[in-house]
């Protein structure tokens, strides 16, 4: 009886789209159950016209830009697993507002994304790259079609990614303080500066032409 116990004890413990005993004690809050798109449409309210697939949220072909979480949020951990088809470009957006576009623009420009492509390098738009922002030390992603982990934190001004237990980045968005410059003078894309960009937004899983696979998604707020 206390092997069956010690197994069933396992088993939630490390369910999928689950949250254990001690993430419920610790506040963490799950964003997806694995069967149900409750809370997540796309940023004009529309559902996705792609279905779960396999206790997870595949994002490509959702009908927009990216699939948002219904909640604005300001300083949180996100945790998620992902894992990427072959010559993947997506990203995990965070502090997205408004999700109404700009004139000519996506709505990823409203938002600071993290990405997730399928490469090797470590530059300004590979794995856990603040996407033109602030590259990674290290593209710390697994092959193709294995499982990656992924936490966010934002906090302030910082925004810092660990992927696969290795903190990966950061940046201190508040030294952004001019148009398509980065701190160190180098350009960047975006013609805003991200010192102003709002410190409460929405959450997306971005649609950008190929699959990738979110679960177990929670957020811990701070």
């Amino acid at each position: 009886m206390l092997a069956i116990s010690f197994l069933v004890t396992a088993f939630y413990a490390t369910a999928e789209n689950a949250l254990s005993e001690q993430e419920k004690t610790d506040g963490w809050q799950l964003l997806f159950d694995g069967n149900s798109l409750d809370g997540w449409t796309t940023p004009e309210g529309k559902p996705s016209k792609t279905p779960i697939q396999d206790g997870c949220i595949n994002p490509h072909g959702c009908g927009g830009y990216m699939m948002t979480y219904k909640e604005p949020l300001a300083d949180f951990v996100l945790a998620c697993d992902f894992k990427i088809s072959a010559k993947c470009n997506s990203g995990i957006f965070v502090r997205t507002f408004p999700l109404t576009p700009l004139p000519g623009k996506d709505v990823g420009w409203n938002g600071i994304e993290v990405a997730i492509d399928d490469t090797t390098e470590a530059g300004y738009v590979d794995t856990g790259a603040i996407y033109d922002l602030s590259k990674p030390a290290k593209n710390n992603m697994k092959p193709v079609g294995e499982w990656n982990h992924i936490e966010i934190t934002c906090k302030g001004p910082i925004i810092t990614v660990v992927l696969n237990g290795e903190k990966v980045n950061q940046v201190d968005l508040s030294k952004f303080t001019e148009p398509n410059k980065r701190p160190d003078g180098t350009p960047h894309k975006f013609d805003h500066p991200f010192s102003t960009h709002p410190s409460k937004g929405y959450i997306g899983l971005q649609d950008h032409g190929s699959n990738c696979w979110y679960r177990n998604i929670k957020i811990r707020r701070l």
